[in-house]
């Protein structure tokens, strides 16, 4: 996809990513790093979990959507970062073996009053399983570069 500047974003715009698939390996390597549950990182633990088996941070989930929303190439060298999400919201969980994909629709674009150069796209990031759940729902605020140099 081509990278897009500020004013290429339309509200209404839908971006779709490839799709990535979680082993338990990279589940449970995650976890042990970052988010040390024992229902993340200890199969025995994790079947008598609630949850009954071993199941992705939702930080993992994040990282991930966040990755393959980057890998798309929309916002390559004009994404100039983030000044936070206003929601996050884990629906399902993931386990060992879901394949994730990533829709993030446009729902408001606006000009920075405090930095001329940039722009704001508030997007909905939704991320489905293979069987095409929802799992994780984001709205985020990203900071893009203007194309024209910031004239309001």
């Amino acid at each position: 996809m081509e990278e897009k500047y500020f004013e290429d974003f339309r509200v209404g715009e839908k971006i779709h990513t490839k799709e990535k698939t979680l082993s338990a390996e990279e589940i449970i390597e995650f976890a042990e790093l970052y988010d040390p549950q024992p229902f993340h990182i200890d199969e025995k633990a994790a079947a008598e979990s609630p949850y009954g088996g071993i199941i992705a941070s939702g930080f993992h989930t994040i990282g991930t959507s966040f990755r393959l929303f980057i890998d798309t190439g929309v916002i390559g060298t004009t994404g100039m970062g983030s000044p936070g999400m206003e929601s996050i919201r884990w629906i399902k969980p993931v386990r060992p073996g879901d394949t994730l994909r990533v829709e993030a629709e446009v729902i408001e674009t606006r000009a920075s009053r405090s930095e001329p150069g940039r722009g704001i796209v508030l997007m909905n990031f939704k991320t489905f399983n293979q069987e095409n759940e929802l799992v994780l729902s984001i709205r985020s605020v990203n900071l893009v570069r203007r194309r024209d140099g910031g004239s309001i």
